[in-house]
């Protein structure tokens, strides 16, 4: 008997090592700019992509708050050029990372999404930082 599991047969291991990798450059988790941002000395620009009054009630430490609506060429090129940006929303159930991601995109510029948000930083037992 066949289960549900291995029904579909995997795919060969070039294919998951493409779809893997790829996946990892478009994405990174928690954990990964946790770590990063504890060091000190993080390589990339995290951005918080909610609205403010979101963003004031709970966000990540280090993250500025720059609403998806508002990423623009103009507004980017406060940074330089190579600047890897890191976009994090409320969690899986919102598309503003994507839409975030998309935007800068668009205009060149190198983006990674933080998979899980806030949610997902809650879960990993990380604590939210608020300006009130």
């Amino acid at each position: 008997m066949v289960s549900l599991v291995s029904e579909i047969p995997a795919a060969p291991s070039e294919q998951a090592e493409a779809h893997f990798a790829r996946r990892l450059s478009l994405e990174t988790d928690c954990w990964d700019v946790h770590d990063s941002s504890k060091s000190g000395t993080p390589d990339f620009v995290l951005l918080d992509v909610r609205g403010p009054a979101a963003y004031a009630r709970g966000h990540v430490p280090g993250a500025l708050n720059l609403p998806h609506g508002k990423i623009t060429e103009r507004r980017m090129a406060e940074w330089p050029e190579g600047t890897l940006f890191v976009v994090y929303c409320a969690g899986p159930h919102c598309n503003g990372a994507d839409r975030a991601a998309l935007r800068l995109a668009r205009i060149g510029r190198s983006v990674k999404l933080m998979i899980g948000g806030v949610t997902g930083w809650i879960d990993e037992g990380f604590a939210l930082e608020s300006d009130g």
